[in-house]
C-alpha cells in the first residue's frame, strides 16, 4: 500500500505540475527592464541647443519649462510657463483672451561658454545639462514637479563657477500674436487701439523674490524664486507661476507653494516626482524594429503627460511651453482633435480628462458661443478658444464663412474616450446631451431639396472655403444623428428627436464625389493643395466610409491620391492624415512612407512640429500613426497589426486599449504573430480580426468561438475574462519583451546631423 501510495503521490504531483505548467505558459508575462528601455528613448545633447524648436523640455500639465542658449549671448535661458496664464479682455479673440508669455531665468557664468550637453530622462523627466565656460563647469538637474506646482533647479558647479548669477527677465504680458506682429513690423495686423498690459512689478518678501503682473481686464500673474544652498558648490533655485482671475491672490498662494516646496526638501520631492512618472509610461508598452520611430513614440508619451493631467490644462496649440507665436489658445478646426487621439490606445485615458473636463464643464459657454436665437438648444465652439471655450461667435450657415462642425469633431474625440472606457454614466449624463446640443445646430439649417434629400447651406471647409453640401459638414451631421440614435437606443433613452435622427440618416445627401474621390462640397472640387483633410473626414477617423463597404477600398485609395498629388499646401499633418487613412484600408507600406514625410522637413531635432509658429498637435498624430499601424478597434471589431509594413518584421505592445473597453497584447516575429492576448473590462461583443490561420482560444473556460471570416471571430468573452489566441503547433512563451535595437537616442542636437 506504501509503494502503491507513493505512486500515485507521484503521479497526482506530476500532474499537478503539468497543470501549473499550462497555467503558467498561459500568462503574459513582460520582460522589461524600463529603466533601462526608456533610457534608449532619452534625447541627448552634444551641443547646446539655441532655439525653442531645439531646447529640452518639461512640464507637469500647469507649469512648463524649456532649456537652451540664448543665441548670441552669454548666458543660458530657462524659458518659464503656465498654462492658466490668460488674458481677460472683452474681446474674444487671440488679440483679447490668448495665453500670455510670462519671462525667463537667465543663467549668467562667470565665464565665457565654450560648450555643454544635455540629456531628457524620459523615465524620471528630469533634465541634466553640463555647461562648460572658460572659469568652470555648472552642471543642472531640472524638473518640473509631476504633482506640486514648483520648478526645481539644482546647480552644481566646479572652479570657478560657484559664483553664477540667476537674473529674472519678465516677458511682455501682452497677445504672442502682438508680439510677434510687433517684431515683424507687421502692424497694419494688430487691431487699432490694442490697449497694452502694465509692466511687472518687482519686489523681495523675506527670501522670496517676486515679479507681479498685473492684467487691465483684472486678475495677476505671479512669478516667485528663492534660492537655497546646500555647500559652497551647490545652490537650488525653487521657482513657482500662479495666475489668479479675477482674484489678486497670485502673489500668496505662490510664496505659499514655494515655502512648502522647500520644507518637503528636495530629495522627497525628487522621489515623489519619479515614482508619478515610473508609474506612468507602463500602463502600456510598445516596441519596434524601428529604432527611430520608437524613440519618436515614447517621447509623444512624455510630451502628453508633460503637456496635461486629468485635473490640469487642455492641451492648445503649444501646450505649457509658449512662445511668440500666432497660434496663443486652443484651435478647434484640427488641432485640439490630433492632440488628444493617441490617449486613447495607450490606455492614458487619465490625462484625456482634461478634454472631457474642458467642454463638460463649459456647457453655458459653448451655449454663448451660439447666435442667440439658436441658444435655447444649440451648442458650439470657434475656431480659437481659450481654456474656458470661450470664442467669438459661430457663425450662421448661408451667411458666410460658418464653421459649425468644429463642436462635433470635438464629440468624437469625447466619443472615442467613451468608447475606450465603456462609462454608460458618462454617456447618459454629459456626452449625449452635449452631442445633442452641436448636432441641433446643424438641424436649423438642413433643408430638403426637390430630390427629397437633405441638404446644407454653404458652410465653411476647414481651411478651403465654402460650399454647400460641405463633406465636413455632412460626415459629421451624419455620425452625430447615428450616434445619438445608437446612445438612445443603448441608454433606452425615449428622446423627442429620434424620428429627426432617423429621417436625417435616411435622407441626408450622399456625400459630393467625382472621378477623383471626394469633392469639398457640392460643385466645389479638390482643385488648389489643401493642407487640411477635412473633405475625408468620413473616411478618418469616423471611418463612415471603410474599406469593408462594398467598392469603397477604390473611393478611399482615389481620394487620398488626388489629395496629396496637389502638394504644395501640404504640412506636417498632411503626413499623418495620410499614414492613417493608408492605415484604415490596410496599407502598411504606404503608412510607413507617408509617416516618414514627417520626419526632417516638419519634425524639429525634439520632435517638435515646425510650422508658421510652433505648435505641437502633429507629431503627438504621428504617434496614433503607430497606433493605427498596429491595432485598430472602428466598427465593433478589434484589428490585430491590421497595417504592419513589410519592413516591420518583428513588433509587439502590450496593454493597448480598444474600443469596447478591451486591454490587448501581441507579439509578431519574423512576419508573424506568435500570440494575442484580450482581456475583456466591459463585457463588450468581443470581434478579432488575426492573420493567424485556425486561432486556438485558451482561457479559464471553453470559450463559444464563431468564426464571422476566415480571419475574424467571435468570442463570448465575459466582463473581467481573458483569452490567448495562438496557432496551433507549438505553444509560445507569451512573453513581451523589447526588441532589440539596433540605434538608440535618435532625437536631441547632434555634432554631426544625421541625413533624416
Amino acid at each position: 500500500m506504501n509503494i502503491q501510495h507513493r505512486y500515485y503521490n507521484c503521479i497526482l504531483l506530476l500532474l499537478i505540475c503539468l497543470r501549473s505548467a499550462d497555467v503558467y505558459s498561459m500568462d503574459i508575462k513582460q520582460n522589461i527592464n524600463w529603466p533601462q528601455f526608456m533610457s534608449q528613448q532619452d534625447m541627448i545633447w552634444e551641443r547646446l541647443p539655441e532655439y525653442w524648436y531645439d531646447s529640452a523640455y518639461l512640464g507637469n500639465g500647469r507649469l512648463g519649462l524649456m532649456i537652451y542658449k540664448e543665441p548670441d549671448k552669454n548666458y543660458i535661458r530657462l524659458e518659464t510657463g503656465n498654462c492658466d496664464v490668460h488674458d481677460h479682455r472683452a474681446k474674444r479673440d487671440v488679440f483679447g483672451i490668448p495665453r500670455l508669455l510670462t519671462g525667463h531665468f537667465a543663467l549668467h557664468p562667470k565665464g565665457e561658454i565654450i560648450s555643454g550637453k544635455m540629456r531628457l530622462d524620459l523615465w524620471n523627466a528630469e533634465a541634466s545639462t553640463e555647461i562648460t565656460t572658460t572659469k568652470g563647469i555648472i552642471h543642472l538637474q531640472t524638473f518640473v514637479h509631476a504633482d506640486d506646482m514648483i520648478i526645481i533647479v539644482k546647480a552644481t558647479t566646479e572652479g570657478d563657477e560657484h559664483d553664477f548669477r540667476w537674473e529674472w527677465i519678465a516677458a511682455e504680458a501682452n497677445s504672442p500674436r502682438y508680439l510677434l506682429f510687433k517684431r515683424q513690423g507687421k502692424t497694419n495686423k494688430i487691431p487699432e487701439g490694442y490697449e497694452l498690459n502694465p509692466s511687472p512689478t518687482n519686489s523681495k518678501e523675506n527670501e522670496i523674490n517676486l515679479s507681479i503682473q498685473e492684467l487691465l481686464a483684472g486678475g495677476e500673474t505671479t512669478v516667485g524664486w528663492q534660492e537655497t544652498k546646500t555647500s559652497p558648490q551647490e545652490r537650488i533655485l525653487w521657482i513657482n507661476l500662479t495666475h489668479t482671475y479675477p482674484q489678486s491672490t497670485s502673489k500668496k498662494i505662490c510664496k505659499a507653494e514655494i515655502r512648502q516646496a522647500i520644507r518637503k526638501g528636495y530629495a522627497a520631492l525628487q522621489n515623489a516626482h519619479r515614482q508619478w512618472w515610473n508609474s506612468y509610461y507602463p500602463a502600456s508598452f510598445i516596441s519596434l524594429p524601428d529604432a527611430k520611430k520608437e524613440n519618436f513614440y515614447w517621447i509623444q508619451m512624455y510630451k502628453l503627460a508633460s503637456a496635461t493631467r486629468g485635473d490640469r490644462a487642455l492641451i492648445d496649440n503649444t501646450g505649457p511651453w509658449l512662445s511668440e507665436t500666432p497660434w496663443p489658445n486652443a484651435w478647434w478646426n484640427l488641432n485640439v482633435q490630433l492632440t488628444y487621439w493617441a490617449l486613447n490606445a495607450s490606455d492614458h485615458l487619465d490625462l484625456a480628462a482634461s478634454l472631457e473636463n474642458a467642454l463638460y464643464n463649459h456647457i453655458d459657454q459653448l451655449r454663448l458661443n451660439i447666435p442667440a436665437a439658436y441658444r435655447h438648444n444649440s451648442l458650439g465652439i470657434g475656431v480659437a478658444s481659450n481654456l474656458e471655450c470661450m470664442t467669438t461667435t459661430v457663425g450662421i450657415p448661408g451667411k458666410g464663412k460658418a464653421q459649425v462642425g468644429l463642436l462635433p469633431w470635438a464629440c468624437h474625440n469625447l466619443w472615442l474616450i467613451y468608447r475606450h472606457k465603456m462609462d454608460d454614466e458618462v454617456l447618459r449624463n454629459k456626452l449625449f446631451p452635449l452631442l445633442k446640443g452641436a448636432i441641433n445646430y446643424y438641424l436649423h439649417f438642413i433643408q430638403k431639396g426637390e430630390d427629397g434629400k437633405y441638404h446644407l447651406p454653404e458652410t465653411y471647409s476647414p481651411e478651403y472655403g465654402v460650399t454647400e453640401d460641405c463633406n465636413f459638414d455632412l460626415a459629421l451631421l451624419y455620425w452625430g444623428c447615428q450616434t445619438l440614435l445608437e446612445s438612445a437606443q443603448r441608454l433606452q433613452i425615449q428622446d423627442p428627436l429620434i424620428s429627426i435622427w432617423k429621417d436625417v440618416l435616411d435622407n441626408l445627401t450622399p456625400y459630393p464625389m467625382d472621378e477623383n474621390g471626394l469633392l469639398i462640397g457640392k460643385d466645389t472640387p479638390y482643385a488648389f493643395s489643401h493642407r487640411h483633410y477635412s473633405h475625408l473626414l468620413s473616411i478618418y477617423p469616423l471611418y463612415l466610409i471603410n474599406k469593408e463597404q462594398p467598392n469603397n477600398t477604390r473611393l478611399i485609395e482615389k481620394s487620398l491620391a488626388f489629395w496629396q498629388s496637389k502638394p504644395k499646401a501640404l504640412l506636417g499633418y498632411s503626413c499623418t492624415g495620410a499614414s492613417s487613412i493608408s492605415s484604415a484600408i490596410g496599407k502598411g507600406n504606404e503608412a510607413l512612407s507617408y509617416l516618414n514625410k514627417l520626419f526632417g522637413k516638419f519634425l524639429s531635432s525634439t520632435t517638435m512640429y515646425k510650422e508658421s509658429g510652433p505648435v505641437i498637435e502633429t507629431p503627438l498624430s504621428g504617434a496614433q500613426c503607430i497606433h493605427d499601424m498596429l491595432i485598430q478597434s472602428w466598427g465593433g471589431k478589434l484589428r490585430i497589426f491590421p497595417a504592419l509594413p513589410d519592413v516591420w518584421k518583428d513588433v509587439c505592445f502590450s496593454g493597448l486599449r480598444t474600443e469596447g473597453a478591451f486591454k490587448v497584447s501581441a507579439n509578431r516575429k519574423d512576419g508573424k504573430t506568435l500570440f494575442i492576448h484580450i482581456k475583456s473590462l466591459a463585457g463588450e461583443p468581443c470581434i478579432v480580426t488575426t492573420d493567424i490561420v485556425n486561432p486556438i482560444f485558451k482561457g479559464k473556460r471553453t470559450f463559444t468561438v464563431q468564426a464571422t471570416t476566415n480571419d475574424t471571430y467571435q468570442i463570448d468573452l465575459k466582463k473581467g475574462e481573458e483569452v490567448l489566441i495562438y496557432p496551433q503547433g507549438k505553444i509560445p512563451d507569451f512573453i513581451i519583451s523589447p526588441i532589440p535595437p539596433v540605434s538608440k537616442n535618435h532625437f536631441g542636437l547632434k555634432n554631426i546631423q544625421a541625413n533624416t
